[in-house]
C-alpha cells in the first residue's frame, strides 16, 4: 500500500461563532494543509509508470480550490460554512476533491497552527489508517 501527499498553503479569515473564546472574533491563519492519496499499487504504463498518481494531476485539482475558495477569502462565506473550523475545512475540501473523482483521495489535513491539525477521511476508507 503506498499514499503519496500534495501540500498546499492559503491565508484566510474566519470566525467561530460558537466559540467562547478569542476564535469566536474575526481572525486570520496562514493555513497549510496536504491531500493524501492511496493506491495498493503503481501504474504500469504510460507517464506515471511506477506512479501512484503525477503529483501534477493531484494539484491540478486541488489549485482551483485555493485560488477561488481558500486563498485570501473570508471562509465562513466562500465555504458557506457558519463555523469553518479546520475539521469543517477538511471535510470541506475532501468533498470537493471527491466530487471531482480524485481517484484513491485518502483524506485531507488542514493545519490552523504550527502545532494544530485536523483530517478528515471518509469512513468508508477506514481500513486504510
Amino acid at each position: 500500500m503506498w499514499i503519496i501527499y500534495k501540500e498546499f498553503s492559503f491565508e484566510a479569515a474566519h470566525q467561530l461563532p460558537h466559540h467562547e473564546g478569542k476564535c469566536r472574533r474575526l481572525h486570520g491563519h496562514s493555513f497549510r494543509g496536504r491531500v493524501y492519496v492511496a493506491s495498493d499499487r503503481l501504474k504500469t504504463t504510460g507517464s506515471e509508470t511506477g506512479m501512484v498518481m503525477d503529483f501534477s494531476v493531484l494539484k491540478a485539482h486541488l489549485d482551483p480550490l485555493v485560488k477561488n475558495y481558500l486563498d485570501h477569502y473570508y471562509l465562513n462565506e466562500s465555504l458557506g460554512l457558519e463555523s469553518p473550523t479546520s475539521e469543517a475545512i477538511a471535510a470541506w475540501i475532501f468533498a470537493k476533491l471527491e466530487e471531482a473523482g480524485v481517484p484513491g483521495l485518502h483524506s485531507v489535513e488542514v493545519l490552523e497552527t504550527c502545532t494544530s491539525a485536523a483530517r478528515y477521511f471518509s469512513p468508508r476508507l477506514s481500513t486504510f489508517l
